[in-house]
């Protein structure tokens, strides 16, 4: 039985976790509402978040190989189109999409409607049957729908063009995140470490997007004085500093969730991801002036039960029948130059692995 010293250590290393983990996901919210107010191009924005990812995640795969010894997973062109494609071009909708949405809607609407994902992952996780069926869902979906639908009735900042794109790709994000799972947890891949997953995720993703990126914002941009029309050289390298932080932002909330998950539990993750709406929506009532009636407080208050009772739900099923798929160990999903000392966390490694639980 680990001694007080211990667990308080681990209490503060746990919430310090959280707390970074919610530094880059609140924080990329509000950086992308923030920067499509003066830039309105988020499908360009995506593009450079994308190829920032894709640097990021490749100096960090070195790192790890220059530590380790050991060479990170390379797919071949078959397994890479066969098995990535499809979660690339899912992905990619669903971050597109949400960019989008930020030129018409509130921050706090955006957050509620994205919440609703939670039904679409369910959705496709009974579809691809990573997921038992049992009747206590039907409840989880009356209240997520339930609590959507008083949020956003009568709400005085709704745009419906806004909140359709947010749906649709709350609708995108659940065959995103179950294609996810599925990629992750096939042992043959290789792609248990989310780092390498956003290495051979972000190739596809630009590819995918850059038609689209063309076809709307392909002429605004190249006519842009704050892109390519620039005439002096300090607004360019504002306009690149502030799309770059995007990316940043984006990598350093995947390797966040990544930590978080290694370091403590799925349990964990889902719980903190639930709190961390609230703060999102106070955040953003308080500093971006969102304005919520209490219909729309009680809307939010309802779907949080859905998604609570739907969290606790898969912690029941989990503990008593065990996981659907294969459960990776803390050691397998922790990075090498992350490693704590073992002896801290040993007790905790034989009471319970982790298992991917993607949100």
């Amino acid at each position: 039985m680990a001694c007080p010293v211990q667990f308080l250590c681990k209490t503060v290393r746990n919430v310090g976790l959280v707390l970074f983990y919610y530094a880059f996901s609140i924080g990329i919210t509000f950086y992308n509402k923030w920067l499509t107010k003066g830039f309105h191009y988020p499908l360009f924005m995506t593009l450079v978040h994308l190829t920032i990812i894709f640097l990021l995640s490749t100096l960090t795969r070195q790192l790890i190989t220059g530590w380790t010894g050991k060479p990170r997973v390379v797919l071949g062109w078959r397994v890479y189109l066969v098995k990535v494609a499809p979660t690339a071009l899912a992905t990619v909708l669903d971050i597109g999409l949400s960019n989008w949405s930020f030129l018409f809607i509130t921050i706090s609407l955006y957050t509620m409607t994205k919440s609703s994902a939670v039904l679409f992952i369910l959705f496709f996780s009974l579809v691809f049957k990573l997921e038992e069926p049992n009747p206590y869902l039907v409840v989880v979906v009356v209240l997520i729908s339930s609590g959507l639908f008083m949020f956003t009735f009568e709400s005085t900042q709704f745009n419906m063009e806004g909140f359709l794109m947010v749906l649709l790709a709350a609708f995108i994000g659940g065959i995103r995140w179950t294609l996810t799972q599925i990629l992750m947890q096939k042992a043959e891949l290789g792609l248990q470490n989310p780092v390498d997953t956003m290495y051979h995720l972000q190739p596809l993703m630009f590819l995918c997007l850059f038609p689209l990126f063309l076809f709307n914002e392909g002429l605004g941009v190249s006519v842009s004085e704050k892109v390519f029309r620039v005439e002096q050289l300090p607004p360019l390298l504002y306009s690149l500093l502030t799309l770059s932080l995007g990316g940043a932002l984006a990598f350093g909330l995947g390797f966040s969730e990544f930590l978080l998950l290694s370091r403590t539990s799925s349990l964990t993750l889902s719980i903190a991801g639930i709190f961390k709406e609230v703060c999102t929506l106070l955040l953003a009532a308080g500093f971006m002036g969102d304005r919520m009636s209490t219909l729309n407080w009680l809307g939010f208050g309802v779907c949080l039960c859905g998604i609570s009772l739907h969290v606790g739900l898969k912690t029941y099923y989990s503990r008593n029948k065990g996981p659907s798929l294969r459960t990776l160990t803390s050691t397998e999903l922790e990075l090498p130059l992350l490693r704590a000392d073992e002896d801290e966390d040993e007790d905790a490694d034989e009471d319970e692995g982790q298992e991917i639980t993607l949100h």
